[in-house]
């Protein structure tokens, strides 16, 4: 499996100051930052660097965790096999979970009121070096040994926001000053 060990200095989870007014124990997604924190108490969040969805494919919104899953089966969707045949078809019934699977070790699906499961991830990954690029088909994803350790730490409606890519937006305040 891959590690975080695999990634950047830069990519690897670290303890941040961010600015006031955030609820403790929520996951917010900065797209431009290609950031995903995870509240703390007192202005205090865990930071780490995801991958994020291509453009076009992102979407910005107000989710909760509607469900968790380890090692989650993954099946691509109606508009991914229509927008790359030739790579999702082969796919259509679905992928066990396990090793090799694109949502990786665990799964955290993203839902809304009235929709139901938005089909959004939150997900593991084996492929590093599509952490801090602009490559999903609209899901957050951490290398899997981070996603395991932070998938521990969320439960069930949990608020999750991910932020448009047309703002300026940041919740951190200072440099990282802890790496896990």
């Amino acid at each position: 499996m891959v590690q975080a060990s695999d990634l950047p200095q830069e990519f690897l989870p670290r303890e941040v100051d961010i600015v006031e007014g955030f609820e403790p124990f929520e996951i917010h997604v900065v797209p431009q930052e290609f950031a995903m924190f995870w509240t703390l108490p007192n202005s205090r969040a865990m930071r780490y660097t995801v991958g994020i969805g291509r453009p076009g494919l992102y979407e910005d919104g107000e989710f909760y965790v509607g469900a968790l899953r380890k090692w989650p089966s993954w099946t691509p969707t109606p508009a991914m096999i229509r927008r790359q045949p030739e790579v999702y078809k082969q796919f259509e019934d679905g992928l066990p979970g396990g090793p090799g699977n694109p949502l990786g070790a665990r799964g955290i699906y993203l839902y809304q009121p009235g929709r139901g499961d938005t089909m959004l991830r939150i997900h593991g990954t084996d492929k590093p070096d599509t952490i801090g690029q602009a490559v999903s088909n609209g899901c957050a994803r951490l290398v899997n040994d981070q996603l395991i350790e932070f998938y521990e730490r969320v439960p069930l409606d949990t608020r999750v926001v991910l932020y448009p890519t047309d703002g300026e937006f940041t919740l951190s305040l200072t440099a990282p000053n802890m790496a896990l």
